[in-house]
């Protein structure tokens, strides 16, 4: 039941807490401006791009996250629950029936229509163009009702693709993130980016330490919710012996007592905060830049300008 250290997913890992050697990841050893730069590049370029990108772009966070130097125990089985799920969204955005367009109405009337029979020796008439249909199964027996067949056009393979593909990689991108990056770097770094926003008044300070509470409030969500689900396993209560309407009340109860017990955590965050003085460091005090950024964070500079080329001339494949 003690899932949090066997799916760290958004926290922070320390080399010395992985419990291995060795020279740690050079991840971590990033520039976390490059890292943030490199996952709002994740986020933005599959916007309007095509299925070959999309796929691309999925084989190249497999490919960081196995030469990242990331202890095998921190993503061993949270990446494989990902990558499920992102199948079965698109399976089933590649199954449901897409949306088509109305048929337009006919120009030219029927009757002007001629068929003209081959000379004799010439080959038959091919099809021209790409089949619209890629898969058909069916009919579907479902018990006594006969569903219709389950068919995969073109645009719905699309739409399962840019589902499975998007979901992967907005998860997996932001873990990979808050994994490498310390919170305290993570808030510096945003604030270094927001930096030009000060001319406008905007509260760069105020938005750095929101995000800084955020993050240090996802662990204790992930308690909270351990916490209940391990004393529903220690009852031993059986859903199947319940009945639809008891599970159904059981997981709205678990669900109620997780909302009252976030919000008794906040209060109570709130009020240590409010003992101390309402007071906190600022982003420059949280991290300590290098003057010289490192050859692996000019490397990934580099890496990723030409990633940004390659979307500008191949994004739409």
């Amino acid at each position: 039941m003690d899932w949090l250290r066997q799916l760290p997913i958004g926290q922070y890992v320390d080399d010395g807490e992985a419990g291995e050697g060795g020279p740690g990841s050079w991840l971590r050893r990033l520039d976390p401006r490059v890292k943030l730069v490199w996952t709002v590049a994740f986020l933005v370029t599959p916007i309007l791009a095509g299925p070959m990108w999309r796929l691309a772009l999925v084989g190249l966070l497999l490919l960081i996250t196995a030469v990242s130097g990331l202890p095998w125990r921190l993503w061993r089985q949270s990446l494989p629950l990902l990558i499920a799920l992102a199948l079965l969204v698109g399976l089933l955005a590649a199954l449901l029936p897409a949306a088509g367009a109305a048929p337009a109405s006919l120009q030219r009337p029927p009757a002007e229509l001629r068929l003209v029979p081959a000379p004799p020796g010439a080959p038959p008439p091919s099809r021209a163009g790409l089949p619209w249909e890629l898969v058909r199964w069916g009919p579907v027996m479902a018990g006594p009702l006969e569903l219709g067949p389950l068919v995969v056009t073109r645009r719905s393979a699309e739409l399962g693709i840019n589902g499975a593909t998007l979901l992967f990689t907005v998860i997996h991108s932001a873990n990979l993130l808050l994994l490498s990056t310390p919170p305290e770097e993570l808030v510096w770094t945003m604030a270094w980016w927001l930096g030009p926003l000060r001319a406008l008044g905007w509260p760069v300070e105020r938005l750095g330490f929101t995000l800084l509470l955020s993050l240090r409030f996802l662990p204790l969500v992930q308690e909270e919710l351990q916490n209940l689900l391990r004393s529903i396993a220690t009852r031993a209560v059986n859903l199947r012996r319940l009945g639809w309407k008891a599970s159904l009340g059981l997981v709205l109860a678990v669900g109620e007592r997780l909302l009252a017990n976030v919000l008794l955590r906040s209060e109570q965050g709130a009020e240590a905060l409010m003992a101390r003085g309402g007071m906190w460091l600022p982003p420059d005090r949280l991290h300590q830049p290098s003057a010289t950024p490192s050859g692996a964070s000019l490397a990934a500079v580099l890496a990723l300008a030409a990633l940004l080329a390659l979307r500008w001339k191949v994004g739409a494949l």
